[in-house]
């Protein structure tokens, strides 16, 4: 791994060295089987260009959170042609940094990379869930004939294993087409192995069973169109009805306090020309999720 020229957040070198890190930024821009708008290879450049003007004093935790938690940021991987090779190179990476020691932290790119960081996961920590911040349930077979879309990344990361399950918060989409795996039919069928947190039902969630629903480790997944599309529109699939700022920061704050967030990804960003504040809206969100998480381990 080679650290980036430019790190997220703008931290100087005393601050970012690989070798004293906490946290490792994976730059990973895949995008080769969206089915919408495109765009998502942008996310990793556009969330670290926005980062250069995130404050770095949270005025909730009172403190300057980089100065206690490290943060690298590794040259951007360029993702390989065919999406198999792809997934591996990134899975490959992920493993590195588990063997490191440290929190991987990928930035994509379309969410058909879950499939590989988190196989990394699984791998790795037993006692998990794969907590998904979506719009949509991914849960398709295929999609004009193709295994591998951001539309079934959560159907193949399933296909991983037995030993974890699924949590779903934000779903307001979902086919049940056949030819593409009847999704919602598959999520019915698999509900002992999937808690899905319905959008439409948002006002009646409590966030304890959001949390009482994960395993003691959790490896977050988060599209960031589980954002309504006020306030994200900086994505391939924008949707309305869905998350505002403060509802993931609450209900992420109290995964983070009660359990172990052993990994994360941001997908689906895709930068949108003079309009800034959505990539500013992610990194920011990185860096308060960061805060959280190692808030809760150095108590």
């Amino acid at each position: 791994m080679k650290q980036a020229t430019k790190n997220f957040l703008g931290l100087k070198k005393e601050f970012s060295r690989i070798e004293d890190s906490d946290v490792i930024v994976i730059p990973f821009g895949l995008e080769q089987a969206v089915s919408y708008g495109h765009g998502t290879k942008n996310g990793p450049k556009a969330i670290i260009d926005a980062s250069q003007e995130v404050e770095l004093f949270d005025d909730e935790m009172k403190k300057e959170i980089y100065r206690e938690v490290k943060i690298t940021t590794i040259k951007e991987i360029i993702p390989k042609k065919k999406i198999e090779d792809a997934l591996n190179q990134l899975y490959q990476v992920v493993k590195d940094v588990y063997e490191a020691e440290k929190l991987p932290i990928v930035f994509g790119g379309e969410h058909t990379l879950t499939i590989g960081s988190f196989r990394a996961a699984k791998e790795k920590f037993s006692d998990l869930t794969l907590l998904q911040f979506d719009a949509h349930a991914d849960l398709r077979d295929s999609f004009e004939g193709d295994k591998y879309t951001h539309g079934g990344a959560m159907r193949r990361s399933l296909e991983l294993g037995e030993n974890f399950n699924l949590v779903q918060v934000g779903i307001r989409n979902i086919s049940n087409e056949p030819s593409e795996g009847s999704e919602f039919s598959f999520l019915e069928k698999n509900k002992k192995r999937i808690k899905t947190f319905w959008a439409r039902e948002m006002k009646e969630w409590k966030i304890e069973e959001i949390v009482s629903s994960c395993d003691k480790n959790v490896y977050l997944t988060f599209d960031v169109d589980a954002f309504d599309s006020g306030i994200m529109p900086s994505t391939g699939t924008p949707e309305p009805g869905g998350l505002s700022w403060y509802d993931a920061l609450d209900i992420i704050k109290e995964v983070a306090k009660k359990k172990k967030i052993i990994g994360i990804d941001f997908v689906e960003l895709s930068p949108i020309k003079n309009l800034s504040a959505p990539d500013f809206m992610v990194a920011k969100l990185i860096y308060k999720i960061i805060g959280y998480i190692f808030e809760t381990r150095r108590k």
